[in-house]
């Protein structure tokens, strides 16, 4: 009950309920831009921090690892079951967005665990940047293997460029640039950051969703008339991926915080990062049905609903 009368979400549902009823509530392109790069900034930051005190560790080592293992092995899942009802590009495109992860879901999951006073790793914020790309990449492979099988005019695109595009992008290194700056400067830094990075954050955070419940409602109508397995794919696989991550953070013996950590990132879905790629990259698929699935059903539900469910079924199997 807690993560519904939290401020940042209820600004989150009362920016869906404005874009719902079409009113002209908006916040200027720049601001939202700001607002996302002070997010990443603060968490990394916090990450820095975080590992300065705690070093690099096995039990680092194995969530890691295990991060890039799911940013693997879900868009592989996804391609495979959606190529069932969608075409291979609709597939792949889907799969990318779904094999990628949110950093507004990550951070506002990071803030619940704040507030129940669950300890979690600095690390997870690397784990977020490592599970940014694998899926782009395998999704650039799978629609080039199809461009060659039906002789599709459009120019395959290197992999090459994709990874320079995914690790050059300004908010992926931006993240890990202020892990090290925090890594760096350790508790003297935090204390000198602590007004910036920690008493800001929270009203940066809800003032950003804000924004992001605007979008969720107008990416909602993408979906219009689009085939069925959308709408239950973007419903199911967040918890078929979080639970998928249970069973595994589990059976290695990650902590309880870095295991909810990790189930939040399988179960969350690019909006950023991915579709500014696919425009480019798979420009056969509308942007409507990646964009309504992730931002208009998926994004939401982690927010409202999954959060707190994958807090209770952590809390279940610890």
């Amino acid at each position: 009950m807690n993560n519904f009368l939290d401020p940042a979400i209820l600004f989150f549902v009362f920016g869906a309920f404005a874009g719902a009823v079409k009113s002209n509530l908006e916040i200027p392109q720049p601001i939202a831009r700001f607002l996302s790069l002070y997010l990443l900034m603060a968490l990394g930051l916090k990450g820095g921090f975080a590992l300065n005190k705690s070093g690099f560790t096995v039990e680092i080592a194995l969530a890691l690892g295990l991060a890039i293992f799911l940013a693997v092995i879900i868009p592989l899942i996804g391609y495979a079951v959606l190529k069932t009802k969608l075409n291979n590009y609709d597939s792949a495109a889907i799969a990318a967005t779904y094999g990628s992860v949110s950093a507004v879901t990550f951070i506002t999951a990071t803030q619940a665990l704040d507030q129940s006073g669950i300890p979690f790793g600095g690390h997870m914020a690397a784990a977020m940047a490592l599970m940014e790309s694998p899926a782009i990449i395998l999704a650039i492979i799978l629609a080039n293997k199809a461009r060659a099988a039906s002789f599709n005019a459009v120019e395959p695109i290197r992999i090459s460029k994709v990874l320079h595009e995914s690790f050059t992008d300004g908010a992926q290194l931006l993240l890990l640039g202020s892990m090290v700056v925090g890594l760096v400067s350790g508790d003297d830094g935090q204390k000198i950051m602590a007004p910036f990075s920690i008493d800001l954050f929270k009203g940066m955070l809800a003032f950003f969703l804000l924004d992001m419940g605007l979008m969720a409602a107008k990416n909602f109508g993408g979906l219009k008339g689009k085939p069925p397995i959308t709408l239950i794919y973007a419903l199911c696989s967040p918890l078929i991926h979080a639970c998928l991550t249970l069973g595994l953070a589990t059976l290695i013996g990650l902590p309880f915080g870095e295991t909810i950590l990790l189930m939040v990132l399988a179960a969350s879905a690019s909006y950023i990062a991915v579709p500014a790629v696919l425009r480019h990259a798979l420009p056969e698929v509308n942007p409507a049905l990646y964009m309504g699935m992730s931002l208009g059903i998926t994004f939401p539900f982690n927010i409202i609903l999954g959060i707190p469910l994958y807090i209770y079924l952590a809390k279940l199997a610890h």
